[in-house]
């Protein structure tokens, strides 16, 4: 089932199926949770955090017997985007959200956002180099339509709600950060295989 709901986005004109319409077709299709390929999915910009918190943290996760899924870490020339990236979000356990200063201008970022939030992760928010205040949307109204604009908005104000670690390059230490975003993800990862055995 999963492949086919892939095959349909690719053939779609826009880049992506709405998630919601995704989503309902994915849960309907069994009634067990996607098989975890990954325990944490680590959403964020490249340009700003791949050669520092991004690969520090899957690094220190992975040291730690987690498996984290970083887009280039992960993926191999071959592989379809949007396929193995949103496999890789819906089968997660948890999600952390890297916020930097140019995440709110890529597309990819939002999508993930929206992607995570609309399947209820739980997220782990670290804000490097911004402020929760300062997220919003910053891609043109010719790049996607009201609706997807809508949908990362809402995905945002969803994510800025939630209580995560902040990170000042000027100030901070970011091996302390790392090393304590890992033990988060450590404890929700046992919140969750806790609340799995109760169900």
């Amino acid at each position: 089932m999963i492949s086919r709901v892939f095959d349909f986005m690719k053939q779609s004109k826009s880049i992506q199926l709405n998630n919601k319409l995704f989503l309902d077709l994915l849960s309907s299709s069994s009634s067990t949770k996607p098989k975890a390929l990954h325990d944490v999915f680590i959403n964020h910009r490249g340009t700003d955090t791949k050669r520092n918190i991004a690969t520090l943290l899957y690094d220190n996760l992975n040291a730690r017997n987690i498996r984290p899924f970083l887009d280039s870490k992960n993926m191999k020339p071959g592989d379809k985007l949007f396929d193995h990236i949103n496999r890789a979000i819906l089968s997660s356990k948890v999600a952390v959200t890297v916020f930097s200063p140019n995440y709110c201008d890529s597309y990819f970022c939002l999508h993930e956002l929206a992607l995570i939030m609309e399947s209820k992760k739980r997220v782990i928010p670290i804000f490097f180099d911004i402020k929760p205040s300062q997220l919003d949307v910053m891609i043109e109204r010719v790049t996607c339509s009201d609706d997807e604009i809508q949908r990362f908005r809402w995905a945002l104000q969803e994510a800025k709600d939630i209580v995560g670690l902040t990170f000042d390059s000027c100030k901070g230490n970011l091996s302390e950060v790392v090393t304590v975003a890992s033990d988060v993800i450590v404890e929700r990862l046992v919140e969750l295989d806790a609340e799995d055995e109760d169900a």
